[in-house]
């Protein structure tokens, strides 16, 4: 049988299907994985599924039902039977006498845990007694947003039971919790025969006998959700009233510019992250007539507003203001962010309880700037990116339900009952402690090999996110793939970068702050060796190693002083220098100067910008051969030459030579890096760091 829809993807395979059948699990978390693969069904995140099933009691062998359902946290769409919580029914249903009302609601998750039929199984949810109580063997709660439209729509019960013709149920708002799954059972017993319930600004609750009946029942309900907003679109008038303002064409442009300023504004509490879009339904929501109407009212599912905040920050500013001067803009922007922390700090005064946590972070999450797009900032690259994914499903429901009556959002006190609720609070308390750098953004200059990658690697293992970069377009291709298949797609960007060229560097660095909002820490790491007596070394091979290793330092540090000083939280410039900044060896006249003078340099930055809390310091390696560029050329075969001895005798010269007698690794010139950012070495500056296996000629005096 093959499905056809317009509104959702239909992705089931019947020969897939088959070879899971008669193991219900199996099929409930294929039935979950298609579901989640479909953001038009579900949020990332968002959602849960179900099956109930027979199954022997492992203390009396006797069957007995057990349900499965997705447990806390994860994703439907990646979800697998680890991510399930497996729970007896019976005993769910016997809570029902422990239940003691709203007030008590909290308790009832405690208990849960004493009906747990899989020990490995993961935590149950919240959500749990909303599927324990419909009778039915597979159970999807979903977050459409075609659905959630009429959901949050002003008369949305009337226009579901006209639509559907009785079909479906209608349970009002109400937070998540046992209650709740009680009004679904007796939605249910009141009104029998019908295909599934609406959750009044919320969500969907579809069901059916088999995972394929289910999956197949839920598809045609949000099917016919989208075909009603569909056919409504226009008879109110245009969307969202009209547009009020174009988009300007160098959207990306602008975003790069502003990022950082606004980063600098969102990290006045915990240092953030950014996304930006410019998706075309984002265009079409903040270019719009009603946008200062609707804006403020926030979003109406949970899951929306648990991850974009109570509302956005509109920005006043015209899509083509004058973004060169940072002082400025600083000052145009400055009252705007301190009305939205006023604002969110009365909504927490007004709507706090004698138990709420203390107030979180009171900037915003989602900032929307007219005629160029949406900013998010978060923790980490994917939550930022994910609230952005969030805030465009509200924009859907909002343009849904205005066009077919009027969009509610939820209550404040509501709103604030779930933001901090004492259950959220302690699923923030469980979560790991943040890495060292987490919330930090790294750009290392050559980072597609040898030291860089390495450094690259150690700070991504840190907890930051990092900015590749390479002149070798094949070389970055590699390190790119490497890190998107180690990290995720979050964790990093790229761009192809030649440290002579400042325009190349301007692009970089636009990219970086397109990316993730600006930069933290910058390492100077792009180099070349060129190693001739003075009589063999000509003037191009002169210009070359200035240009690069000197040039390239000042144009690369330039630019993230620039970056830096628009965010105004501080930072690190950390330069790859070498012991031969200070040691005199033969055929070596070239690359010595050019590594003083990009010692010098560092400490001449350290002195200029320090009050900025930018730190500058440097790292001086050693014969560092592993996985390097430089060593595969001409470069090991001068020094070689110039100690005569072979080429494959070098590294072993070089550790015999040291005083710990030992060879230097990429990762050795990482870990030193993440010395001097790691946190522990923030009050220094202007200061140098030997990791050559201990050179006393290169010891400073």
């Amino acid at each position: 049988m093959t499905e056809t829809f317009k509104h959702v993807s239909y992705l089931w395979d019947e020969a897939k299907a088959a070879e899971l059948a008669g193991d219900e699990v199996a099929l409930l978390i294929y039935r979950s994985n298609l579901l989640g693969a479909d953001l038009r069904l579900t949020n990332y995140g968002g959602g849960n599924t179900s099956c109930k099933v027979a199954a022997p009691d492992p203390l009396t062998g006797e069957p007995t039902r057990v349900m499965w359902v997705k447990g806390s946290g994860g994703d439907l769409g990646t979800l697998k039977k680890s991510g399930l919580a497996a729970l007896y029914l019976d005993r769910l249903h016997a809570l029902k006498n422990r239940y003691r009302g709203l007030e008590f609601e909290d308790e009832m998750v405690e208990l849960f845990n004493h009906c747990i039929y899989d020990l490995d199984s993961k935590a149950p949810s919240i959500d749990t007694p909303l599927h324990a109580f419909l009778p039915f063997n597979h159970v999807d709660h979903l977050h459409p947003d075609a659905a959630i439209a009429i959901a949050a729509a002003k008369d949305g019960e009337q226009i579901v039971k006209e639509l559907f013709g009785g079909t479906l149920g209608w349970v009002p708002w109400q937070r998540p919790g046992f209650d709740l799954g009680l009004q679904l059972e007796r939605c249910l017993a009141e009104n029998p025969g019908i295909r599934g319930i609406f959750l009044g600004s919320h969500g969907l609750f579809t069901w059916g006998d088999t995972a394929y009946e289910s999956y197949v029942n839920t598809l045609e309900v949000i099917e016919r959700c989208a075909e009603y907003l569909e056919e409504n679109y226009g008879k109110k008038g245009p969307v969202f009233g009209g547009q009020r303002i174009l988009s300007i064409d160098n959207r990306a442009a602008r975003a790069s510019r502003l990022a950082p300023v606004l980063r600098g504004f969102c990290s006045s509490y915990v240092q953030m992250i950014g996304h930006f879009t410019d998706d075309e339904r984002v265009l079409q929501f903040i270019n719009s007539h009603d946008l200062d109407k609707l804006a403020p009212l926030g979003t109406s599912c949970p899951d929306h507003f648990l991850r974009t905040k109570i509302q956005p920050l509109v920005l006043e500013l015209a899509p083509d203001a004058d973004l060169s001067d940072p002082k400025a803009l600083k000052e145009t922007l400055a009252p705007a962010f301190e009305a939205y922390r006023a604002m969110y700090t009365e909504y927490y005064q007004t709507c706090k309880r004698a138990n709420s946590p203390a107030m979180r972070d009171p900037n915003p999450v989602v900032i929307l700037w007219p005629g160029v797009g949406m900013f998010t900032f978060a923790k980490d690259k994917q939550t930022a990116r994910v609230a952005a994914e969030f805030y465009i499903n509200a924009i859907n429901v909002m343009r849904g339900a205005e066009a077919i009556s009027e969009y509610t959002s939820l209550p404040r006190q509501e709103a604030f009952d779930i933001e901090y609720w004492l259950l959220e609070e302690a699923k923030l308390q469980r979560m790991p402690k943040p890495k060292p750098l987490s919330g930090k953004i790294a750009l290392i200059t050559g980072s597609a090999g040898g030291i860089g990658k390495a450094i690259a690697r150690k700070f991504q293992a840190e907890g930051a996110v990092v900015f590749l970069n390479d002149n070798d377009a094949d070389r970055l291709a590699g390190a790119r793939e490497e890190f998107l298949k180690a990290y995720g797609k979050d964790a990093s960007s790229s761009e192809l970068l030649d440290v002579t060229s400042a325009e190349s560097i301007a692009k970089a660095f636009d990219a970086c702050a397109l990316a993730f909002g600006g930069v933290d820490i910058v390492v100077n790491n792009a180099g070349i060796s060129i190693s001739k007596p003075i009589a063999d070394h000509t003037e191009k091979d002169w210009d070359l190693l200035f240009d690069i290793l000197v040039k390239g330092q000042f144009l690369v540090s330039q630019a993230a002083v620039e970056v830096m000083r628009k965010q105004g939280i501080g930072g690190d410039i950390l330069n790859i220098v070498s012991k031969n900044a200070v040691v005199s060896g033969p055929n070596n006249l070239g690359y010595g100067s050019a590594k003083s003078a990009q010692a010098h340099g560092t400490r001449l930055l350290a002195a200029e910008v320090g009050p900025e809390k930018i730190r500058v310091n440097m790292v001086n390696p050693d014969a560092v051969i592993a996985d390097s560029k430089i060593w595969a050329g001409a470069w090991a075969e001068g020094r070689a030459k110039a100690y005569g001895i072979t080429v494959e005798e070098l590294p072993f010269y070089y550790a015999k030579r040291t005083l710990l007698n030992e060879v230097i690794l990429p990762d050795d010139i990482a870990n030193a890096c993440f010395a001097f950012v790691g946190g522990l070495l923030n009050k220094s500056t202007g200061n140098a760091l030997n990791v050559d296996g201990g050179v006393a000629m290169g010891f400073y005096r």
